[in-house]
């Protein structure tokens, strides 16, 4: 078994290394006669792709992608997608003298004693260059759910320094470097990992995911649950420790009152007075914005001589050289976006197989 696919009715299989030749992807199980170009995917990967401020990694890539099979004359046929992006940039150098040690922090050891093999460059299959395929497919994710949903995400911790949610403003995100929405800890960041940078450390970050517009219904009670979907799909972010739903761990402090969504009527419909579930309740979407956070580490590449062992269970101080992002969660920003509209888009089609009737809206029916 790989484990290298993900998704039941809308699946993506990913392949490719950091510093092979190309990285690429198959989408099977979207529905025919989408319009889909490559116009359509680019953007999304433009918003992961690095090198763009100096707090992010150097490496230059254009990550250009290529539709290589599943469309034709502009539209989905409904056969396997295969997307494909060039790596251009690669410098295998800088791993060399780790050829034979263990970075701590990173899978080196993890995948040495799995497979008896590593590909030592840039991390190989272990690399975050992996998730621009998820990108990708999640910007096909997006045409199958529509313009009625609207996935966001936005950086709402970086290090100890958080956000001010009262300042929170959608249209700060796309006005700096770390896709923050409070444009006073924008700035705050930008000397705080500025100074992180210099020094040649790192450090970790969280990022909140909302997506607006999801139907109701979503989801199944016990072992197809969304937001259990979510938190596989976010854990499988490289360099993610944590996920939460709703308010997540804050719950333990509330009472009961206090995290009740209480419901009533407006007019034939059910409307919320808070969302602390999250949009999700039992495992299934309620029609309120499902929200989601997750927890990225510090990027264990870093300059300073930490302790460590070799392939010959020799003990040696290792640095990491090389090009890297002191804060990887920057860039995981449009990386979660993808995952949840991958998820989504899953359990859409899920959904309407086994209720190809049931309401898009949260109606109740009046005697």
């Amino acid at each position: 078994m790989s484990h290298n696919t993900f998704g039941h009715l809308f699946r993506v299989t990913t392949w490719g290394e950091s510093h092979g030749p190309a990285i690429g992807g198959v989408v099977d199980g979207c529905p025919a006669r989408i319009a889909l170009t490559e116009a359509d995917i680019q953007p999304w990967l433009d918003k992961r792709r690095p090198g763009q401020s100096k707090f992010t990694t150097q490496r230059q890539e254009p990550d250009e992608v290529r539709i290589l099979s599943g469309v034709f004359d502009g539209v989905t046929t409904g056969t396997p997608i295969a997307l494909e992006i060039q790596n251009v940039d690669q410098r295998s150098k800088d791993y060399g003298a780790i050829a034979q040690q263990f970075r701590p922090g990173h899978a080196d050891l993890t995948y040495e004693l799995k497979y008896g093999i590593r590909d030592y460059r840039g991390g190989g299959r272990s690399s975050a260059r992996e998730t621009a395929m998820r990108v990708a497919a999640g910007a096909v994710a997006r045409k199958v759910l529509g313009e009625s949903v609207r996935i966001r995400a936005a950086l709402v911790q970086m290090g100890p320094h958080k956000i001010d949610p009262a300042r929170w403003d959608w249209t700060q995100v796309d006005e700096n470097p770390f896709f923050c929405p409070d444009p006073v800890a924008a700035q705050l960041w930008e000397d705080y990992l500025g100074g992180i940078r210099k020094s040649g450390s790192s450090c970790g970050a969280v990022i909140e995911v909302v997506a607006d517009g999801v139907p109701p219904g979503l989801g199944a009670p016990i072992y197809g649950k969304l937001d259990a979907d979510l938190a596989a799909a976010f854990m499988g972010i490289n360099a993610v420790k944590g996920v939460e739903i709703g308010e997540g761990f804050a719950v333990a402090a509330l009472s009961g009152e206090e995290n009740a969504d209480e419901m009533r009527m407006d007019g034939n419909r059910v409307v919320f007075g808070a969302n602390h579930a999250g949009g999700i309740l039992g495992g299934i979407s309620t029609g309120q914005p499902v929200v989601a956070r997750f927890a990225v580490k510090p990027t264990s590449s870093i300059l300073t001589p930490r302790q460590s062992v070799d392939r010959f269970g020799e003990e040696v101080e290792i640095l990491t050289k090389g090009r890297h992002d002191p804060c990887v969660g920057i860039r995981a920003v449009p990386v979660g976006e993808a995952m949840m509209a991958l998820v989504l888009a899953d359990h859409l089609l899920r959904h309407r197989a086994q209720n190809p009737d049931a309401p898009a809206l949260a109606v109740l029916p009046r005697n």
